[in-house]
């Protein structure tokens, strides 16, 4: 008696199919991997506003994106001030950025790219509502 031929996958469609998996895994990381400000309801600060006049800004929230150039100050029950590296049409200007100890868990580490949503508070002086690195 004859046997019939089984009618298994061949391997060419099971070659194709792991691959467009990996095609897909590898396109979704690069995706995801592309992190974002995360702040898009709130506008992005102007240099050239804060330089002229940082005080009239108290009570508004900003969006800064830039390096962190140094740690200025530590301390567990005030938090930390920062100078961060803002990119500006003029050339490269530097914020200094207060942050709440709340976020004393965030390893805040020097020339690392990070967004931070900020609050004015009075005399100019901008303190972190939102962090995220870049």
């Amino acid at each position: 008696m004859a046997r019939r031929a089984s009618s298994s996958l061949h391997p060419g469609i099971i070659i194709g199919a792991i691959a467009a998996v990996v095609v897909a895994v590898v396109a979704g990381k690069s995706m995801l991997g592309k992190k974002t400000a995360g702040f898009g309801d709130v506008a992005t600060l102007q240099m050239d506003e804060l330089l002229q006049n940082g005080n009239s800004l108290r009570g508004n929230e900003y969006v800064v994106e830039g390096q962190i150039d140094e740690k200025l100050q530590w301390t567990t029950n005030r938090g930390q001030l920062v100078s961060v590296r803002v990119e500006a049409p003029g050339g490269d200007q530097f914020v200094g950025i207060e942050i709440p100890p709340e976020y004393n868990k965030l390893n805040i580490d020097t020339k690392q790219k990070y967004a931070f949503r900020v609050k004015f508070k009075q005399g100019g002086i901008p303190v972190a509502t939102g962090i995220n690195r870049r």
